[in-house]
């Protein structure tokens, strides 16, 4: 009977977060999935962090790529992270996950916050979000950026969230400090949050930077559910099965497969190219 209740209450809540972003989006006149894909050449706008999860689903172009990380075009984010019969792991798209350290090595999480439409109220890492095609400064690199490890528009796209999701100002976080890593394939759906046929989800190609700065910490309520420094120890705690935490599929892939190396010796992962690899692209999928 409990087990039959809470699978009730469960699947009301799905219906009604269901209800409500679809509301919001019919609300904003969203175009039908594919109706706005477009090759445009980069550069236009400047981006303004001043709306709602809704708005940015509609107003945001993420950057569209095959398997190998060629661009193919852009998208909404709407349109990106939709996934259904046409399209049942949304569109692959580009990605970047930050993780800025402290001066005791120590690593800034961040709970995403419960207005968030895809994993919401999950743990992950410091920042997570796209880089965008059409604004100024560009975020979309080419391929030799991509060959060089200098990603300049994935670097931009960074201190831009870390702004707005952290209040973290630009100025404490220069594109110079951050070294691009690799990069990861993965995709996930939200079936936490809307169930097990999920219609919302990511598939993205990940670009893992690293970062270690002394910051002044602002978190933005509409991204941001909480915020905290951890040891590698206070993290592996945080992330046994009896916490009760949940976590981003993506920090978890980073998590169990590659963190550890990075992290224990961080200074030189962070200064040397000791850890780069710009060829690969970790499959995990």
């Amino acid at each position: 009977m409990l087990a039959s209740k809470t699978g009730v209450t469960l699947s009301s809540a799905i219906a009604r977060r269901r209800q409500s972003i679809i509301t919001c989006l019919q609300s904003l006149q969203m175009p039908h999935p594919g109706h706005h894909m477009h090759v445009a050449p980069a550069g236009g706008k400047v981006w303004d962090g001043s709306a709602s999860q809704e708005e940015f689903m509609k107003k945001d172009d993420c950057i569209l790529v095959d398997d190998q990380d060629n661009i193919t075009g852009s998208g909404s984010k709407y349109d990106a992270h939709r996934f259904n019969q046409m399209q049942p792991k949304g569109l692959l798209h580009r990605a970047f996950s930050v993780f800025l350290f402290d001066d005791d090595n120590r690593l800034l999480l961040q709970q995403r916050a419960r207005s968030k439409i895809t994993f919401p109220r999950v743990w992950t890492n410091t920042c997570c979000s796209h880089q965008l095609h059409g604004y100024e400064p560009p975020e979309v690199d080419d391929a030799q950026q991509l060959a060089t490890g200098s990603v300049t528009g994935a670097k931009r796209a960074a201190v831009r969230k870390l702004e707005h999701e952290l209040g973290i100002p630009r100025s404490q976080v220069p594109l110079e400090d951050f070294r691009y890593l690799t990069r990861l394939h993965y995709s996930a759906a939200d079936t936490d949050t809307y169930g097990p046929t999920a219609e919302w989800g990511e598939h993205e190609i990940d670009y893992i930077l690293f970062i270690k700065a002394h910051v002044d910490l602002k978190p933005n309520p509409e991204e941001v559910e909480d915020a905290k420094y951890v040891t590698e120890k206070e993290l592996q705690r945080m992330m046994e099965p009896d916490s009760g935490l949940k976590w981003s599929p993506w920090f978890r892939i980073i998590a169990q497969r590659f963190l550890h190396q990075w992290w224990q010796d961080v200074d030189h992962t962070i200064t040397t190219d000791k850890h780069v690899d710009l060829r690969t692209i970790h499959k995990v999928l």
